[in-house]
């Protein structure tokens, strides 16, 4: 995998290339070369619209390129290159390369969409100890039909070379827009020649609410943001390159699930009790990666703390974390590759859509009819903290955690509805959780070093559970003042 950075700039008939070279970059201009390129979608587009692309490149293999989000007007994607496989050529895309892709095609059909033929010319720009900068690329592109040439067009790519700082790709911007290039647009090679039909919104979309929204706005903008987040780390929890996709796709799983609940007045029963099954399935298993990946984390920060003597000691403790996140990693990817997960992220996209509301409501006003949802939580939430109070054990505390986190996720879920109240109220909420989950992860740490430990570690194991006591009593200490600050009226933004 590499990290694409770059510039697209449109360019006008007749314009030239201007000399790059400086004091501090010289130039090489390569030899220009003619490239083939088939990109490969559903019929629907859905791989464009969700701004990625499938390509096959002739003498270069298949490539997946995923967003990685923008950089002022910088265009930065995830490039991922794979090798052809034998037998296969450039009639199909690789297994795993399909698979970095399976959120957005969900079990369709994958086949040729474009084929595009590009004269490349290339300057290559490097320092004076001559390291690679800048690659300016100038492209005339012809979309085929056949053999026919059904459009053209022509653009000019400041990509940054991998290493190279950010603040080199400005000044080559600017000369290409001195010389008559311009203006940046951004616009993929891809969407060009593929037209209207690529412009179009992915199947998924998070709408603004106004003050005036309907129980139906309300529910369908809870459901699609989540699911957005589902599908957009997808990739990631697939690549396991970094521990934050799971993180999120977890959040995505356990917020649909909390909205489910929350909304569940105004939802069709069944229908959201079969959606809440399924995420539990798909919320469970991606909850054993994420915990392992916590307990370990967690425990490896902790050994940073010991006498240096015994970090290696903890070290080698602590390698059976590494293997039971792999295992669970494991069957958690099996689990993606499954038409299970395929028909439960198809109901998913069909629910941020169009939710299963009854006609009945779906149409009033939501300030008015969802008020009472916020009192269910609330209600449970007291209780929980009051069962704290009476019987302070760490299940008790546990179980006040879930309520502050169902509590937070449906004050957020109403949030662009009720504005300023509302999200200072989740913010409190927030912090309760944050601190009643402190104490949880210690709990569960001391557990685990309790049945870990063996007579060669029992000194280390001793030493990092002494912390995670210490730990989980100064959460015991701080939770109440987070209660107090959440459970003023003044925050109770639906009363």
């Amino acid at each position: 995998m590499s990290l694409e950075r770059e510039v697209k700039l449109h360019v006008p008939p007749g314009f030239a290339l201007p000399d790059l070279s400086s004091p501090e970059l010289s130039a090489v201009v390569g030899e220009p070369r003619r490239v083939v390129a088939v990109y490969h979608d559903t019929e629907d587009l859905a791989i464009v619209r969700w701004g990625c692309s499938l390509r096959h490149r002739e003498g270069e293999g298949w490539t997946v390129k995923l967003p990685s989000g923008d950089e002022g007007e910088v265009l930065v994607r995830a490039e991922h290159v794979f090798p052809t496989e034998d037998g296969v050529g450039a009639r199909r895309a690789p297994d795993a390369a399909l698979d970095l892709l399976r959120a957005y095609t969900r079990g369709r059909r994958v086949s040729p969409s474009a084929r595009v033929q590009t004269l490349r010319r290339t300057v290559e720009l490097a320092d004076l100890l001559g390291r690679p900068c800048v690659i300016v690329t100038d492209d005339e592109v012809s979309v085929m039909q056949g053999r026919r040439v059904a459009s053209r067009f022509r653009e000019v790519e400041v990509e940054l070379a991998p290493g190279a700082p950010d603040e080199m790709l400005r000044p080559v911007v600017d000369r290409l827009l001195a010389a008559g290039a311009g203006p940046v647009d951004n616009v993929p090679k891809l969407r060009r020649a593929l037209g209207p039909l690529a412009d179009a919104p992915p199947d998924v979309l998070v709408r603004d609410l106004g003050a005036d929204a309907s129980v139906r706005d309300v529910v369908r903008r809870a459901l699609a943001a989540s699911v957005v987040r589902l599908l957009r780390h997808d990739a990631g929890v697939r690549l396991g390159h970094d521990p934050e996709d799971v993180h999120q796709a977890r959040v995505a799983t356990r917020r649909l699930r909390s909205d489910l609940r929350t909304f569940r007045d105004v939802l069709e029963p069944e229908w959201a009790g079969g959606l809440r099954d399924e995420l539990r399935w798909l919320g469970g298993d991606l909850g054993d990666v994420r915990d392992a990946e916590v307990l370990r984390d967690r425990l490896r920060g902790r050994a940073t703390m010991l006498p240096v003597g015994d970090r290696p000691a903890a070290a080698e403790l602590l390698r059976a974390l590494d293997d039971q996140r792999d295992r669970a990693r494991t069957h958690l990817v099996e689990a993606m590759r499954t038409a299970r997960y395929d028909t439960v992220l198809e109901e998913l996209v069909g629910a941020a859509n169009d939710p299963r509301v009854p006609e009945d409501v779906a149409g009033r006003q939501a300030a008015e009819v969802l008020r009472p949802a916020l009192e269910g939580p609330w209600k449970h939430l007291t209780g929980a903290i009051a069962t704290v109070v009476d019987d302070p054990r760490d299940e008790s505390l546990h179980a006040a955690r879930i309520r502050a986190k169902r509590m937070r996720y449906a004050a957020e879920a109403v949030a662009p509805l009720f504005g300023k109240r509302a999200r200072a109220f989740a913010l409190a909420a927030a912090d309760l959780q944050t601190v009643l989950g402190e104490h949880q992860d210690a709990v569960v740490a001391f557990a685990w070093l309790r049945e870990a430990a063996d007579d060669q570690h029992a000194f280390v194991a001793g030493q990092l559970a002494a912390l995670e006591i210490q730990a989980a009593r100064e959460a015991r200490e701080a939770w109440p003042a987070a209660w107090k600050a959440l459970s003023r009226k003044r925050l109770r933004f639906w009363s």
